[in-house]
């Protein structure tokens, strides 16, 4: 390989380097990385958890500013550019990479685990249920979204407005010039190919067990280790087929599917289960998540025990920052077209309605089995058993093997629909910032994460894996604040050349 080549493809074989020596740690020091991992992320929780919950709320903040602010005329891309997905798709896309099978891993498992140990007061109590929903919403609601939008927006702004490579080095145009070009920018790029791949392979991990999960609970299939690595394989069989039919037809036909099976689920649990709770569930918690927003967002309990806040709280900001580089990038990629406006409504708004949705039906409907019914061991049976939360869920209510068998084809979507945009954003960014990256590169990716997480379950590492990709949030999210600024920048600069064009139209 010449010397152009080699510099041309060095994002590429940095990351595959370094992620090798990372299996490689991960399986034969599994002790060592353990140790050294959860110092990092015990480290930053402890010292440093005030960054997290005020960079989220700053993300949350921002994102609304931008919103109505005179910036919101501004489109993705040229005035004649028009969006590529239907408003439908768009939505169904952003909102498979943004939560995919995390937001049915949880739905169940959340409102109950909070409810039976709640962040304050006794468990089990019509308090506990009332928190438990108020603190799901806020752990899936406006926040992960903020933090979506403000790296989505940044990178789709310098790749269609400014003509820059679909790299997340290409945000910080504005600051670094040229530099974005040189090792700097390649060390973004590097750190970013490394967040993504270390989050992705323990989704996948964790989405093989709830894959197994259910095929025990529906086909009696043995929920076992070898079951979990054949999930994988079969998966990735699946995943690296969708890719190669391109994002026009495998991502976007895969996230449709997910939404509509998704929507056939919450309509027949409302026909089946107590739909006039879940309407009431919708509307007392969001009263009480808009009332107690900032004091959930600040809350850290200095003259007391933050175990709860750093497990829940602290944890799923670090995860959504750590997600962030891929969610972003795919964001950008599927959102040309489209003003700066629609993209925050679409992106921050939208989702978060749409996920509070959902919470309450599952969640409510949870609650409603344990609370109302004082079904307390069924409580305990689901927190403790997260893999097989929705599916226990399921069994206690009617039309129960309809509800596991459209679970599971959502789950097992979900899973294939987060490998595939992950696998499509690792070949944009190996590829200098192409928008339409190589089979060849995305077929490597695709392998890899599946060989890591595979790996790591073998050697009983995927915890080790999660910690390191949330302890890499910290930096990331000092980043994604640099980011904020140097969006302003280009987005001003924007504003004074549409200026000045019109004001020189009249002369020439």
């Amino acid at each position: 390989m010449d010397r152009s080549k080699l510099q041309e493809n060095s994002v590429f074989i940095i990351s595959l380097l370094l992620t090798l020596i990372f299996i490689v740690w991960g399986v034969f020091f599994t002790e060592n990385l353990t140790k050294i991992t959860n110092a990092i992320y015990n480290g930053s929780i402890d010292y440093l958890g005030w960054v997290y919950l005020g960079s989220t709320l700053f993300f949350v903040f921002f994102s609304v500013y931008l919103l109505f602010s005179k910036y919101g005329n501004i489109k993705l891309g040229r005035q004649t550019d028009e969006p590529d997905f239907s408003t439908g798709s768009w939505l169904a896309m952003l909102f498979g990479a943004g939560m995919g099978i995390g937001i049915v891993y949880w739905s169940v498992a959340e409102p109950v685990t909070h409810y039976t140990a709640p962040p304050y007061g006794k468990g089990y109590t019509v308090e506990a249920a009332n928190t438990a929903l108020k603190y799901t919403f806020f752990h899936w609601g406006l926040h992960p979204w903020a933090i979506y939008t403000v790296i989505g927006l940044a990178l789709a702004f310098f790749q269609y407005n400014k003509r820059l490579p679909a790299a997340i080095s290409s945000a910080f145009h504005p600051i670094l010039g040229d530099r974005i070009y040189g090792p700097i920018g390649k060390t973004i790029d590097i750190l970013s190919i490394f967040a993504t791949v270390f989050g992705i392979a323990t989704s996948l991990g964790l989405g093989a067990m709830q894959v197994t999960a259910g095929m025990h609970d529906i086909f009696g299939i043995p929920h076992t280790l070898y079951s979990q690595l054949i999930v994988i394989a079969v998966a990735t069989v699946i995943f690296i087929f969708s890719i190669t039919t391109g994002l026009e037809r495998g991502i976007k036909y895969l996230s449709n599917s997910a939404i509509i099976l998704s929507v056939a689920i919450m309509v027949l649990i409302l026909l089946a289960g107590p739909a006039l709770t879940v309407i009431q569930v919708f509307f007392n918690t969001m009263g009480l998540y808009i009332s107690d927003f900032l004091e959930m967002s600040l809350r850290i309990n200095p003259f007391g025990k933050n175990e709860w806040i750093a497990s829940w709280t602290l944890f799923y900001w670090a995860w959504w920052i750590a997600w962030a580089p891929f969610v972003g990038m795919f964001i950008a990629r599927v959102s040309k077209g489209r003003t700066l406006r629609e993209f925050v409504v679409g992106v921050l708004i939208v989702p978060t309605l749409g996920t509070c949705l959902w919470m309450s039906v599952f969640g409510g409907s949870a609650l409603e089995l344990v609370q109302n019914q004082a079904n307390h061991d069924l409580a305990k049976n689901i927190a403790e058993n997260v893999s097989l939360s929705i599916f226990i869920f399921f069994d206690h209510l009617p039309l129960s093997s309809l509800l596991s068998i459209l679970g599971f084809a959502v789950v097992a979507i979900y899973y294939i629909t987060v490998a595939d945009t992950a696998t499509f954003v690792l070949g944009m960014l190996s590829e200098g910032g192409t928008l339409n990256p190589s089979n060849k590169i995305k077929i490597t990716w695709g392998v890899i994460q599946s060989a890591l997480a595979a790996v790591l379950l073998l050697a009983g590492g995927l915890n080790v894996l999660q910690t390191a990709s949330i302890a890499a949030a910290l930096p990331f999210a000092i980043i994604m604040f640099v980011m904020c600024f140097s969006l302003v920048k280009g987005l001003r600069t924007e504003v004074a050349i549409k200026r000045g064009s019109k004001r020189s139209v009249p002369h020439s």
